[in-house]
């Protein structure tokens, strides 16, 4: 695969993901460089990805649009192979998106958001209270003990996965996300999560429940189809790892910047802001995703001015589209729950936009306004040394978020 000009090379560990958005959304359009030398076309402006992600002339069916793909030019062992082998919504194109949205949607309806929000709370309480057992002063890694668990054992639930289970397969999505593994491990990556969800799909079918797994097993389309074997093996896990890993880096993103930005937080203690101010504003200026692969272009189209040739790969930048000073102005880099327009795209837009958003906001607020007020003096641990970012390009979050609580001082 070449470009037609030397490839800006992604930077694997994503060091500054920002930064690095900010020159490559001064060169618009532009082909990108990704482990194993695959080059793509990468997107960093709120026009240009809005464009291509309501344009019927992109998809993200790899084996159907994808040249180099369709050409076996990208091998087995790619090192994001996982994210484009999948057999899903998030991959299909026309009729057969629409049919895997219809029935996956039959178990994403605000009747299944009201029915979690006792969980939400059961999960949140527990939670809080051993957190609440730390001592006095001690440091503790808030996303290892908060940000990470509610959400992964909430989405865990709604699946009807075991936590033994969990726990497993958390290990490959930890994987799938690091844009450092080796071409070994990747090729790992799918097989991995496919005997997972296998032995999941299998007891459902044995003991159904109230769960996703059991509502996609019994669900059927308008003419009378269901998910295939494949089909439904890799929805189970895209809700798996969707609705965990983004949520974790939102709480992880939320609660940094509130610590960080003492005075947006008393704005919402105040009633100057409230939690879904927050919740918007994190998703416009740190959106847990950053890049996903991948999208193809179906034909030769324009985006803003530059030919994408059809074939060809892109590569849409989430975490740009809030930065973007043409959509948010000369302060669009900064936290401010104050903001007037917090427009973002980090559920998506047009027909992947994400299922399950009711959900997201419903855990985030129960979240992040029980956390605050259990422990309104809590701080980061310290003020000098810079929360080091997740070693990938996927998602936007941080290895660690250490805290100190300091329990009791309300």
């Amino acid at each position: 695969m070449t470009a037609t000009a030397c490839p800006y090379t992604l930077d694997p560990v994503g060091t500054d993901i920002h930064a690095e958005a900010a020159t490559l959304r001064e060169q618009g359009p532009t082909q990108v460089e990704l482990p194993g030398g695959v080059v793509v076309w990468s997107l960093n402006s709120h026009d240009a990805i809005q464009q291509v992600l309501t344009d019927r002339r992109v998809t993200k069916s790899a084996r159907n649009h994808w040249a180099a793909f369709r050409d076996g030019k990208i091998p087995p062992d790619w090192e994001l192979i996982s994210w484009i082998a999948m057999d899903n919504m998030v991959t299909s194109f026309g009729s057969d998106h629409r049919r895997l949205r219809r029935l996956v949607a039959n178990a994403f309806t605000s009747r299944r958001t009201e029915s979690m929000r006792p969980r939400i709370s059961e999960l949140v309480t527990e939670l809080l209270d051993g957190l609440a057992a730390t001592p006095p002063g001690a440091v503790v890694d808030l996303r290892e003990t908060f940000a990470y668990p509610l959400p992964a054992r909430l989405v865990a639930d709604m699946i009807g996965m075991s936590e033994e289970a969990r726990a497993e397969t958390a290990k490959v999505i930890d994987m799938m996300v690091d844009t450092t593994v080796t071409p070994e491990q990747a090729a790992g990556v799918l097989q991995g999560w496919r005997g997972a969800m296998t032995e999941l799909i299998s007891e459902k079918r044995r003991n159904p429940a109230a769960d996703i797994t059991s509502d996609l097993l019994a669900s059927r389309d308008e003419d009378g189809s269901r998910l295939t074997e494949l089909e439904l093996m890799d929805t189970v896990f895209a809700i798996l790892g969707a609705g965990s890993e983004t949520t974790i880096n939102f709480f992880d993103n939320a609660i940094s910047a509130l610590l960080s930005h003492p005075d947006q937080l008393e704005a919402v203690r105040a009633g100057e802001a409230t939690w879904a101010d927050v919740i918007d504003e994190t998703l416009r200026v740190e959106s847990p995703l950053a890049h996903l692969p991948l999208r193809y272009a179906v034909e030769d189209i324009e985006v803003d001015g530059v030919v994408i040739p059809k074939g060809d790969a892109l590569l849409v930048n989430y975490s740009a589209v809030g930065r973007d000073p043409a959509l948010n102005g000369a302060t669009a880099c900064e936290f401010d729950v104050r903001r007037e327009s917090k427009e973002h795209l980090s559920f998506g837009h047009g027909p992947h936009y994400c299922l399950g958003a009711g959900i997201a906001r419903a855990v985030a607020t129960e979240g992040l306004s029980r956390l605050f007020d259990r422990f309104p003096r809590m701080r980061l641990a310290s003020t000098d040394e810079p929360l080091q970012p997740l070693p990938t390009f996927i998602m936007n979050g941080h290895r660690a978020l250490p805290v100190v609580l300091e329990p009791g001082s309300d």
